[in-house]
Parts: C-alpha cells; structure tokens; sequence
C-alpha cells in the first residue's frame, strides 16, 4: 500500500513535466543544390525544426506554426477506431520485441492529431515513472473503457502483454465495425422519415396554396380530400413555428430524458428490439457483440465471472444486460452457462449449443468467437438487404405522400370538368 501511494506520489511529480506538445509546422528553404524547397514538419518548436533540416543539409528561410482550419487535425476529436488503431500499432511493436515505451513513443509522435499525441504523452509520462500501464490508462475512461483496462493488466499480470494488445485490438476493430454497420441500419428508416416529413412540409407550404388561389375562384364546394389538405396547409402556415418549435423540444426532451434516466433508457432499449426490420439486426448485434467480449476476456485469462459482466455491459442493450448478468448470478451459484443462458428464454438454440459444446470440450473461447463470426456476418447480410429494400420503400413513402397530395389538389379539377362536360 505504502508502495502504491509513493508511485502516486512520483507520477503527480512527474506529470508536471508533461510530455511537450508537437505541433505541425511550414518550412520554406533551399537543399544543397540550391534549389528551393518546402514542406512540412512535427516538432516542439521553430527552432527543433531548423535543427532538423540543416541536420538534413537545408538552410531555412521561414518555419511557421501551421494554422488550425475549422478541418484541421489539431480540431479533430480522438474517435474509438482511432483508439482501435493506436492498439493495433502497439500491439505490432509488442510483438516485435520493440519495449513498451518506445512503442508509445513512436506511435504518439507518429500520430497525426494533436490530441491523441498529448494523451499517449501523457501515458508516456506515467508508465516512465514506473505506473503499470493499465493505471496509467484508467484515468482516460473516456478513451480506454472499464474492459480496455482491465484486460491490460490481465496481460501484464500473465506477462503475455503483446498477446493481450492483439486481442484488443481485434476486439476493437470488429466492435467498431459491427456498430458502424448497426448505425447504417438505423440511419436508412430516419432518413426516409425526415425526407418524406421534409417533402411534405415543401408541398403544403408552397405548393397547395397556389392551388387555394384557384379554388377560390371556383366558387364551388370542395370535396372532403381536398378541403382536408387545405386545412392543413392553413394550419401549417399560420402555426409552422409552432410545429418547429414543438419538434425542437420533443427532440431535447428525449435527449435530456435519455441521458438521465436509466428507466427510459431501458424502456427505449426494449422498444427498439421489437421494430420491424430493424429489431432483428439488433438482436443479432447485441449477440456478436456478447459473444466478442466474452472471447475475449476469456481468452485473456479474465475469470469468467468478470468476463460476464463485462459483455453484459458491452451488449448496447438494457434487456440483453439484464439477461447476462442473471447468468452471471447463475454461473456464480455453481450453473452450467449454457444452461442458466436457457433459463432467459432470450438466445436462439444454436448459439446455446454451442456455447454447451464449448464448455465440455474446454475451447469457449474459440466457440465464442465463432459465434461472434457468425453473428457479424448475419448483421452485414442483414445491413446490406435493408439498404436494397429501403431504396424503394422510400420511392414508395414519398410517392405515396406526393400523390396523395396531388389528387387531393386535381380532384376539384377533375369535378370540374365533369360539370362543364355536362
């Protein structure tokens, strides 16, 4: 204990000598021919930079600090498939014999945002002034989650730390992936739904009352459609902020309701699963997701307690967390996985058996992994059907709604026509 608070006690020491922040620069000069020459350079500061080049045989004439555009680097925010990168880069060196702290050297100085180069400074900082990796990681947990962490210090524990990186980092990437393709699911139906609202929105403002005008002229009764439409217009003219308004507080309503309570959050969770079309994928995502984690914990000497919880959480589902952290209570009072799986009545037969089959063969973990394949690729098959099927389902929606629009405005025309044909 006394050790742990004395390293503490250096790393606050130490990260008040942070690692200097590198910055991109611009150089114009002249190489040994004497001809002129530009480029780009990272460094701490103009004078690193001239250092630089005349120890590459050119005489500087102007080094400047590259301004940061609104979609410069220096604005980007770190992503997580950055982070996934950044692993699979450790993980390479790792497993070329390069030390740890070479290999977080060279891969913050590598890297081009500025963000992720001052925060693998700062963990630079704090594994050279002897803080395990995984401590230095755990204070960026809006970089390096829970799971991320602690399956670091497995890997530093069983002293297979490159093994670890590589699993991480496989971890990530196909995480990354499948949310990627999940979010290209759920982007397809929103987008029909905004075009058409949009649309729709375009034609009573602009379009029905120019054929008011004429109405107006007919002195006529109007059919029932027709007068219908009308009145909606009207509505929407006189009141358009209104309905704006009331979408632009029914949006953060819900946001604010989603991010502060956990009974929403579920409610919505549970919600979304039973959405045609869309459900299905989830379902299935949730399940590869579940099983990646699994592997992957399991794979790297995490107990399988631990390694439960910590796919419960990385479901992305209020009832698929809830049902594995039951089998966790299960397993914990001495339950067979698979059979305490059966008990939540929530995953198919065939991934159950297999799990069964992993479990009295002792490979689970290989069995997961497949399971995670097959899951995935059902997920991308799923994804690339859905974005086929909804091409004409909007052609549809959208005609639906122009046409229905259109007849409603041609019917007192029609009517008309009738009377005069008469």
């Amino acid at each position: 204990m006394a050790t742990a608070t004395a390293t503490r006690k250096t790393a606050k020491k130490q990260k008040q000598l942070k690692a200097p922040t590198i910055y991109t620069f611009e150089w114009k000069g002249t190489n040994r021919d004497g001809k002129k020459t530009s480029g780009e350079l990272r460094g701490t500061s103009p004078t690193e930079i001239k250092n630089q080049l005349k120890s590459q045989g050119i005489i500087p004439k102007s080094v400047v600090k590259k301004s940061n555009g609104l979609f410069s680097n220096e604005n980007k925010k770190i992503k997580p498939m950055d982070i996934a990168m950044v692993t699979r880069q450790i993980a390479t060196m790792l497993a070329a014999g390069v030390p740890l702290v070479t290999s977080i050297d060279l891969v913050g100085r590598g890297h081009e945002k500025p963000k992720m180069r001052n925060l693998l400074g700062t963990i630079l900082v704090d594994v050279q002034s002897g803080i395990p990796l995984s401590e230095a990681l755990r204070p960026h947990r809006q970089y390096f989650d829970d799971l991320y962490v602690d399956l670091v210090a497995a890997g530093e524990h069983s002293g297979a730390l490159d093994l670890v990186f590589d699993r991480i980092a496989t971890y990530k990437e196909k995480s990354e992936a499948l949310k990627s393709k999940i979010k290209k699911a759920m982007f397809y139906p929103a987008a029909v739904v905004v075009v058409a609202i949009a649309v729709t929105a375009l034609l009573l403002l602009f379009v029905v009352p120019q054929f008011e005008t004429i109405f107006n002229s007919f002195g006529a009764e109007l059919p029932a459609f027709t007068q219908m439409i009308i009145n909606i217009s009207r509505w929407l003219q006189n009141s358009w902020y209104f309905f704006l308004i009331g979408i632009v507080v029914g949006i953060w309503l819900f946001v604010r309701a989603h991010r502060n309570s956990q009974k929403f959050r579920d409610r919505i969770d549970e919600a979304v699963l039973k959405i045609p079309l869309i459900g299905p994928i989830l379902h299935k995502g949730a399940m590869a997701r579940f099983a990646r984690t699994l592997a992957t914990t399991f794979t790297a000497g995490v107990p399988l307690i631990e390694g439960l919880e910590s796919a419960a959480g990385a479901a992305g589902n209020a009832v698929y967390r809830k049902a594995l952290m039951n089998v966790r209570t299960e397993v914990m009072a001495g339950m067979q996985m698979n059979v305490a799986m059966r008990t939540t009545k929530l995953f198919p037969d065939m991934l159950i058996q297999m799990v069964m089959i992993g479990e009295e063969s002792g490979s689970l973990d290989d069995m997961l992994n497949k399971i995670a394949n097959i899951y995935e690729m059902q997920v991308d098959d799923a994804v690339d059907g859905l974005s086929s099927l909804i091409e004409p389902l909007m052609m549809v929606v959208l005609g639906g709604l122009v046409g229905s629009l259109i007849v409603g405005m041609y019917l007192p025309i029609f009517q008309l026509g009738k009377v005069v044909g008469g």
